[in-house]
């Protein structure tokens, strides 16, 4: 998402977006020299999305391993995008051969895992699942509301990885979908959930 982000922030708004910053609130320059303010930088991701969702790719290698893991477990996309954008995900997925469920969340994500979690334990025990995400606030958050859940931390954009410390919370580091999948498989073929998350000390208690 990122680089093509940063290619529609240039050409329709005259704006450069330093990909490697990780940080959207400062990352933004105008032409001007100025930095938009958070209501205008809301307003832009909400330009992005979904109007231009349509410059996306694929990430190298996502569709592949989704699908061999998609042969033996059910994948779950929860997306921090508005409620309003979940049916254009999900039809750009599917665009690119990826027909997955879609939830959309806004905050932390550990909630909604945790949720999920329980869904899957109403039908088969107690499941064995991993999360990807590119957020160390997420890891924090699953840690916390779901402990016993697998945490992939996943950065695929290359400029963006060269420039993010793994997230503490997450068990292993991974930028590329090759790699995830055999480790993911891993994880599933060991049957067992994760063991209880050991948080550096500044995150602990911190809200999701």
């Amino acid at each position: 998402m990122v680089r093509h982000f940063r290619g529609w922030l240039g050409e329709a708004h005259a704006i450069d977006f330093r990909i490697g910053h990780h940080d959207f609130a400062t990352a933004m320059t105008k032409a001007d020299g100025s930095t938009p303010e958070p209501d205008e930088m809301w307003a832009l991701l909400g330009g992005f999305f979904p109007g231009q969702m349509h410059r996306q790719t694929l990430v190298p290698h996502a569709a592949e391993a989704l699908a061999t893991i998609g042969e033996g477990a059910d994948v779950v996309v929860l997306t921090n995008l508005l409620d309003a954008c979940r049916l254009a995900r999900t039809e750009q997925l599917a665009g690119h051969g990826i027909e997955v469920r879609v939830e959309t969340n806004q905050g932390g994500k550990g909630a909604p895992v945790a949720a999920l979690v329980a869904q899957h334990a109403d039908d088969r025990g107690d499941p064995v699942t991993v999360f990807v995400d590119d957020l160390a606030m997420h890891h924090d958050s699953v840690a916390r509301h779901a402990p016993g859940v697998w945490r992939l931390h996943m950065i695929s954009e290359p400029e963006l990885a060269a420039n993010v410390p793994p997230a503490p919370a997450a068990h292993a580091r991974l930028d590329d979908w090759q790699a995830a999948r055999d480790w993911i498989a891993t994880r599933f073929a060991d049957g067992r959930q994760a063991p209880d998350p050991t948080l550096h000390p500044e995150h602990d208690g911190a809200p999701a």
